[in-house]
């Protein structure tokens, strides 16, 4: 506040104003500043330029501080009271409102004189201030548009070396948006990947040499985590050199990893579907609708007979249409543009060369990104088919795995950790999930939870034919066959490869399990038509119950799985009901198990013989070696009590090959001895037949070409023979091993099989021996089994004869070889041995 003595005084025209040149006025005038002084004598004095600055008409100090805001106006207050105490110089920045309503933003800068006068001056910084924050705002706006267009910006100066990168340069390669950048070339050219250095280092050398201005570079650098990024860098010249050389470049650099990865899996999946098509034969088409121009890959190309570099249009498309087909084809095609819609047909076409062809097609209309209508299909020459009756199947399911496969490309899809990514149903942890859930449930309100395990039958047959994709289809289907079955409550879930659990809250009887597990086996039967061909599985499902508070998810699993058992093990396509009875033969299962292990390391497994005779003759012909258990507490046990429970161990080979390395053993001792036993025979495993290491093993046995016989079982394979297998048959007869068919006319074998085989000899199954003493028919049925044989030069052998009578007819119908209990029942090799040596085999003259 001024003292009350002093006088108010323009600043203009104070004599304590001192005289100054007009050069410091307009000094003050340009430079936005004025001048001000204070000391006790003389009071305040403001040169005219700082009253210009503030919009006042003098230097009152009240009134001045008034236009002040409290706070910097305290500020203001305290830095003057610091000058006047011989503090050091100080600024002080305030904001003042001016006498014309305008908020001005002013530094002031105070000094004090040895006598204790205050003095300095006042700039007006409103338009820097201004500046500075549209400046501020500029890069902030700047900084945001870079993020949300993941691109760095960099300035290389080309002279001095020197290189400005912005924060979101630095965040795209993992460093720290303020730190540094690294700068120097040689650090930056080290993070590029080896395979693209040399590259890169050309185009900046041509790009610094003059050569290019414009440079765009895709490459990939080496990110702070260790990883390769992709990098699309856009650089031109801002500043030259008198000779065109760039001084400056600036440029922006892009994170282009995604998009990198994005081609690769279209690349990927571009391949694969045109092998599928090459694979199929089918020909794709596609249509420009507002042009009428045509694209016909190779494929339809040859179908309709063009030249693969012959333009084609829809009116070349017409002209081939057969008279009869013409108007039909094209009404479906215009109906599918007309309604923007697919369509299918089948029409015939007339070929340059005169050939009559059948095609089917299907196509669907969309719009291309650029809003231009196009049509999208396929060609099949389907000529070698009746038409009328063809699947349509094929085509549906092709279109949609092309759709499928294409949706794939375009779009990234989240897994959940909680459901199967082939099917969709829930799986396994899942189902762990809601397994606990019901379980309290139960508890708390007395409810029943029942667990439905269900297992495809047959469906390992479908994917070792068909293929995995053709496997996969068919679990699809099963997931939503079971969907569908499933009612209020009810959840279903993938746990394993072919295998499904559903759970049942319920109250009541068994009927709902009942009628539940009935429905889905008899839709698991029904045929599923993939890509032409009809796929036959079923379903085995094993069920367990539990109630209230007894609800535990690990028994119920458990209980499940043996009841599932059961129900494989009693022919499959059925169900069956957990109970103690169940559980109890579970555990002498296991523990039968645990003993063929044991035996197999014991060596507890050994070959019985049976003689085959000469039907002429009656003279020994050879003996079948049949494997035996001899069991430590049960005496000697035949396959039926351990080949089921082997064959799920998966240890049949292993039981084979031991049986077949006695078998020679036996035969070598017996040929020692002077026993004659012209051949033995041993069965053989369709699965032995398929190990890779049989041919090697049987190299390691000493025996005589023609003295051991294989044959062979669930020879009902043999029309599906595989390279393994027909390579393993050949070298085996290489090895002079004879070949036989077991269960001949059975269903198990085939016409087809012995051309295929070439077998020594078949065997006629028993089953035909039953009546052939009393029935004509049946005496009928084998002699034309017989005579089969011969025609083929096969021999015949005829097993499970029980009387004389038997082996009468069959000698008559020219049976070669008679095998039976009416002659010699299976034998330990030491009771063969003493029959050998007393030559007294029949039981009865």
């Amino acid at each position: 506040m001024m003292p009350p003595r002093q006088q108010k005084r323009r600043a203009s025209g104070t004599p304590r104003e001192p005289d100054r040149s007009r050069h410091l006025a307009e000094t003050e005038a340009l430079a936005g500043f004025g001048r001000w002084s204070w000391s006790s004598q003389q009071g305040p004095w403001c040169s005219e330029g700082l009253l210009t600055i503030l919009g006042m008409a003098d230097a009152r100090v009240r009134l001045l501080l008034r236009r002040i805001p409290l706070q910097q106006r305290r500020m203001l207050i305290a830095a003057l009271r610091q000058a006047r105490c011989g503090q050091a110089p100080t600024a002080v920045e305030f904001r003042l409102h001016g006498v014309d309503d305008r908020w001005r933003n002013c530094t002031a800068w105070i000094r004090r004189d040895p006598d204790g006068s205050l003095w300095g001056i006042v700039q007006d910084i409103t338009a820097l201030r201004s500046m500075s924050t549209a400046l501020e705002r500029s890069e902030s706006r700047w900084e945001i548009a870079l993020q949300s267009a993941h691109q760095g910006v960099w300035d290389s100066d080309v002279e001095t070396g020197l290189v400005y990168h912005s924060r979101t340069w630095r965040t795209m390669r993992g460093m720290h948006p303020d730190g540094d950048a690294e700068d120097d070339h040689g650090v930056w050219a080290d993070r590029v990947h080896p395979d693209d250095l040399p590259r890169i280092t050309e185009l900046i050398a041509r790009q610094h040499s003059g050569e290019l201005a414009r440079v765009h570079m895709e490459y990939r650098e080496r990110h702070r985590s260790g990883e390769y990024i992709w990098i699309s860098s856009l650089g031109a010249p801002v500043e030259w050199y008198p000779d065109g050389r760039p001084r400056r470049i600036v440029g922006t650099d892009t994170d282009i990893t995604e998009q990198k990865r994005a081609e690769e899996t279209l690349v990927r999946l571009s391949h694969r579907l045109e092998l599928a098509l090459e694979v199929s034969r089918i020909g794709v088409f596609e249509a420009n609708l507002a042009t009428g121009e045509l694209f016909w890959d190779a494929r339809v190309r040859e179908m309709y007979g063009f030249a693969q570099d012959t333009p084609i249009g829809r009116t070349d498309w017409e002209a081939c249409l057969h008279p009869d087909d013409a108007a039909a084809a094209q009404q479906r095609v215009g109906a599918a543009v007309e309604n923007r819609c697919g369509y299918e047909s089948e029409f015939r076409i007339i070929r340059g060369d005169g050939e009559v062809r059948h095609i089917r097609t299907k196509g669907m209309w969309y719009l291309d990104s650029l809003g231009i209508p196009r049509m999208l299909g396929a060609n099949w020459d389907v000529t070698d088919e009746v038409v009328a009756h063809s699947d349509l199947q094929r085509a549906k399911e092709l279109a949609e795995a092309r759709n499928i496969e294409l949706e794939a490309a375009k779009a990234r899809i989240e897994h959940n950790a909680l459901h199967d990514t082939l099917t969709g149903l829930p799986n396994r942890r899942y189902l762990d999930q809601v397994l606990a859930e019901r379980a309290v449930r139960a508890a708390n309100k007395g409810d029943s939870v029942a667990l439905l395990h269900v297992d495809l039958d047959r469906f390992k047959q479908i994917n070792d034919t068909l293929g995995h994709i053709a496997g996969d289809a068919m679990l699809v289907h099963a997931a939503d066959l079971l969907r569908r079955h499933l009612g209020p409550g009810d959840f279903v879930a993938r746990v394993g490869g072919d295998e499904f659990i559903i759970v049942c809250t319920y109250r009541g009887g068994q009927n709902r399990l009942i009628e539940l597990a009935g429905g889905i086996i008899e839709q698991m039967r029904r045929p599923v038509p993939y890509l032409g061909h009809y796929c036959r599985f079923g379903a085995s499902i094993g069920i367990a119950a539990r109630h209230g508070t007894d609800v535990d998810p690990v028994r119920l699993m458990i209980d499940a799985d043996i009841a599932l058992y059961r129900a494989k093990a009693r022919g499959k396509n059925g169900f069956e009901f957990f109970s103690e009875a169940l559980q109890t033969e579970a555990v002498n299962t296991k523990r039968v198990a645990d003993d063929i292990l044991q035996a197999i390391e014991q060596d507890e497994f050994l070959p019985y013989y049976q003689p085959l005779f000469d039907a002429k003759t009656m003279a020994l012909s050879s003996v079948e070696a049949l494997a035996r258990w001899r069991h430590p507490g049960s005496g000697i046990l035949p396959p039926s009590r351990f080949l089921s429970i082997a064959e799920d161990l998966n240890v049949v080979t292993t039981i084979d090959s031991n049986i077949l390395r006695q078998v020679v053993a036996d035969f070598q001792r017996w040929r020692a001895d002077g026993l004659e036993v012209p051949a033995v025979s041993v069965n053989v495993s369709f699965r032995r037949l398929r190990d890779e290491q049989l041919v090697a093993s049987l190299k390691t046995l000493s025996f005589a070409p023609g003295t051991l016989c294989f044959e062979l079982l669930e020879s009902i394979f043999l029309d599906e023979i595989d390279d393994m297998v027909s390579w393993n048959l050949e070298q085996i007869r290489d090895l002079g091993i004879e070949l036989a068919i077991d269960d001949f006319g059975t269903g198990h074998a085939s016409i087809l099989s012995l051309l295929k085989l070439r077998p020594a000899r078949f065997k006629i199954d028993r089953q035909f021996l039953d009546s052939l003493t009393t029935s004509k028919d049946q005496r009928r049925l084998v002699g034309s089994l017989i005579d089969i044989g011969k025609s083929l030069g096969i021999k015949v052998v005829a097993e499970g004869v029980e009387t004389f009578a038997q082996a009468d007819i069959l000698r008559d119908l020219g049976c070669d070889i008679l095998q039976g209990y009416a002659f010699a029942r299976p034998m330990s090799a030491e009771s063969l041995e003493q029959r050998l040596r007393g030559a007294h085999w029949l039981k009865a003259s």
